[in-house]
């Protein structure tokens, strides 16, 4: 999926209604949410939708993809903070924050999106990794932590909540304490090696 070029500021504010609208809904209707409901959520018509989005998988990707830019350019940011095990953890807490208001796990089921996101979720990846590795290098979360584990446990505070019936909307704050502090080197003991 290429960038698209600036656009007029109706266009623009349409393009960003659009997403919040289909945020909405994907989160609340996975790949069932349909157009016409997310043009109305939006208050466009169908027409404005396809103009920006021919098919449905790129709007899709799209919302994906505003959530992974904001995430890269927060870690990147992150990176010349002066603290960086408190810099690891705003990180998290944004990173779990977001998946809160859209529950990605659909995506294993979209066919195409996934491709499309491969390049900008490298890029995120190389981010994260360089915000764990400064944090290793600080003293402030354990040596034996890598870029990938921290990438997978920022899902989890999200995904343990969804098994909890009318949990507290910031339960996920919780399990990411929890965590953090197994990240933490005091009081660690090793890791399995996986093979």
């Amino acid at each position: 999926m290429t960038r698209e070029r600036p656009l007029r500021a109706d266009a623009a504010r349409n393009r960003a209604a659009l997403l919040a609208a289909a945020s909405e809904a994907f989160a609340a209707q996975g790949l069932d949410a349909s157009v016409a409901d997310i043009a109305r959520r939006a208050g466009i018509g169908k027409g404005t939708v396809f103009r920006h989005f021919p098919t449905k998988d790129d709007l899709l990707a799209a919302v994906v993809l505003d959530r992974i830019d904001v995430l890269a350019e927060l870690a990147q940011e992150l990176l010349g903070a002066p603290e960086p095990g408190e810099a690891l953890l705003q990180f998290m807490e944004a990173a779990a924050g977001q998946q809160r208001h859209l529950d990605l796990s659909f995506l294993r089921d979209a066919a195409g999106v996934n491709e499309m996101l491969d390049g900008t979720r490298s890029e995120l990846f190389t981010a994260i990794t360089a915000l764990v590795d400064r944090a290793k290098e600080a003293g402030a979360i354990r040596s034996d932590i890598t870029g990938m584990d921290v990438i997978l446990l920022m899902c989890a505070p999200n995904h343990v909540v969804t098994f909890v019936p009318d949990a507290p909307p910031d339960l996920w704050r919780r399990y990411l304490s929890i965590i953090f502090d197994g990240l933490r080197p005091e009081g660690a003991r090793p890791l399995p090696a996986v093979s």
